[in-house]
């Protein structure tokens, strides 16, 4: 090997020491940089054609200005996804998981107990290993069970926690359910738990009841109410988060109650919408409320080192359509179609996130921990809370909300709440639907709403080879182009089945946990019964025993 002239080694040797030096200064730069605080906003089933800036707002006689204000400022989603419904929406955001992995795969009911396992790492729990303050307000519905509430899952705080979906606090109600049995009524003001406030480490207390009238006690609060206790929070907390002056950053997931169904708006937005309708005058008040939130964000100063993300939890609920948001995709909430999972999505972050962006890459509420984590300098965790292997499936997009990269997702997986192989996947561009419920409705046109397009609507598994979907051309999913012969693609159907090989591999390292919900998987027969008692008897007395279903 020949050497280099002696200067030639000191200049290299000098250069490659600055360089050094220069890296070197750049990290203790990066180390010195503020971690930005964290405001999660998360709507209930507000529709995809809702705001403004989606075609919404003035258009469908709901102005959104303060969220298409955040539209303008920020970058807004168009291919952003939930889940097909509330309860595996929200613990997909938390948890960073597909909901079958936690447990939290359909809507839970008073009185069912359980919830999220404490096992489970939530967005507060891993912020809070990077030193973060947490704050969690308004609809939970990850269960009942004290140890599966907010502030036994990393936040520091709670403050008027909802448990259920919005109309279940009115099944007590004798205005709304007049021929209900009294002993029924009984059992459901008997296990309907209201508001609940606690402090991590702490008993939850309940702050009070909750109906469904126009009501605003010490005791009883109405569904029209509800969330000015949200926002009243949410302020009250930024106040207090401002004045402390401790240099640790915050992170605060504010869950407003509606838009879910029954939408009965708060006095002082009756009729306040250009439709007049429930659901409109209930639109204006969530973007009221989420202004309100902005406002106190830039008076105290607090908005020039936080990042905003307003988001839904599901798709728009068409079942109980015209008190539902609009989706102009097919299906609806409870469907692996476009229309049960797409959400509106707006992500705010003054100097780094670019004003008027507008994305279209494969992302979703999973998405959130990976990328809350990166920004908090959290890591992410490799064991489970109890210490057991654990895998998120979520994905830092970063570089989508900077601009400094590609979308690292390709993929997106697409759930009923009992399936553990997908009902639908998405590939780049490419949708296979496998799970075609929500075609069982009556049909009265192509793209028609029927009232058992939804969870009424049976599952109905294809026979051989899924509908195949070009998203980008066919958003609204109308023409199946795997054997049409113009638009043929039947070459996707590999990509789809090494998908759905890569996820399905996951579960043996990673078995999904015991379904926290109650759900309905078709009647037990009397021969299936006598046959699993009979083998059951046949390999006891073999020495094996079969557990009736995940010890977990």
């Amino acid at each position: 090997m020949t050497k280099r002239p002696v200067r030639a080694r000191i200049a290299r040797a000098v250069a490659l020491g600055l360089t050094v030096l220069g890296v070197g200064a750049q990290a203790v730069a990066a180390e010195q940089a503020p971690r930005p605080n964290i405001v999660l906003i998360v709507g209930d089933d507000v529709g995809w054609g809702d705001l403004g800036v989606y075609g919404g707002g003035v258009g469908r006689g709901m102005p959104t200005p303060n969220l298409d204000r955040l539209a303008d400022e920020g970058m807004t989603f168009y291919s952003f996804y939930g889940q097909p419904s509330s309860t595996p929406g929200r613990a997909a955001i938390q948890t960073g998981r597909i909901p079958n992995r936690s447990g939290m795969t359909t809507v839970a009911f008073q009185g069912q107990g359980g919830g999220l396992p404490a096992a489970e790492w939530t967005l507060g729990s891993v912020l809070k290993t990077a030193n973060y303050k947490t704050f969690f307000v308004g609809k939970w519905h990850l269960g009942e069970a004290d140890e599966s509430l907010p502030n036994a899952h990393g936040y520091d705080e709670m403050r008027y926690v909802g448990l259920y979906h919005l109309n279940a606090y009115t099944y007590a109600d004798p205005a709304w359910f007049p021929d209900m049995d009294p002993n029924m009524r009984a059992m459901f003001s008997k296990v309907t738990r209201g508001a609940l406030s606690g402090k991590a480490g702490e008993k939850p207390h309940e702050d009070f009841k909750i109906n469904g009238a126009y009501v605003d006690t010490a005791g009883v609060v109405g569904i029209p109410f509800y969330d000015q206790y949200v926002e009243r929070a949410s302020l009250d907390y930024l106040d207090r988060v401002a004045a402390q002056h401790d240099g640790k950053p915050f992170f605060m997931n504010v869950n407003f109650m509606k838009l879910h169904q029954p939408n009965m708006p708060a006095p002082e937005f009756q009729g306040k919408s250009m439709s007049k309708t429930k659901y409109a005058d209930s639109v204006v008040e969530l973007d009221t409320r989420v202004g309100r939130i902005m406002d106190k964000l830039r008076a105290t100063g607090l908005a020039d080192n936080t990042i905003v993300i307003f988001t839904s939890d599901n798709g728009a609920w068409q079942d109980v359509f015209p008190d539902a948001g609009y989706t102009p995709f097919r299906g609806t909430k409870g469907t692996v179609r476009e229309g049960g999972s797409r959400v509106p999505t707006i992500a705010w972050w003054p100097g780094h996130i670019k004003d008027h962006s507008r994305n279209h890459d494969i992302v979703g509420g999973l998405d959130l921990m990976a990328t809350f984590a990166s920004l908090g300098g959290a890591k992410l965790p490799t064991t489970d809370r109890a210490g057991k292997p654990t895998i998120f499936d979520s994905y830092d997009i970063t570089p989508v909300l900077l601009g400094t990269g590609p979308d690292p997702r390709t993929t997106w997986y697409f759930f009923t709440e009992d399936e553990l192989s997908p009902g639908a996947v998405r590939v780049g561009n490419y949708k296979a639907v496998y799970n075609l419920r929500g075609d069982g409705g009556v049909l009265t046109g192509g793209l028609a709403v029927d009232s058992n397009l939804g969870w009424k609507g049976p599952a109905k598994y294809v026979a051989t080879v899924p509908q195949i979907f070009d998203l980008q051309q066919d958003p609204q999913e109308r023409y199946d182009i795997f054997m049409n012969n113009y638009t043929e693609r039947t070459w996707t159907l590999p990509i789809f089945g090494h998908a759905m090989e890569e996820l399905m591999m996951t579960y043996i390292k990673y078995p999904p946990r015991k379904q926290q919900s109650e759900s309905y998987a078709g009647p037990i027969t009397l021969p299936e019964y006598e046959k699993n008692a009979m083998l059951r008897k046949q390999l006891e007395s073999q020495g094996v025993k079969l557990p009736l279903g995940n010890p977990d």
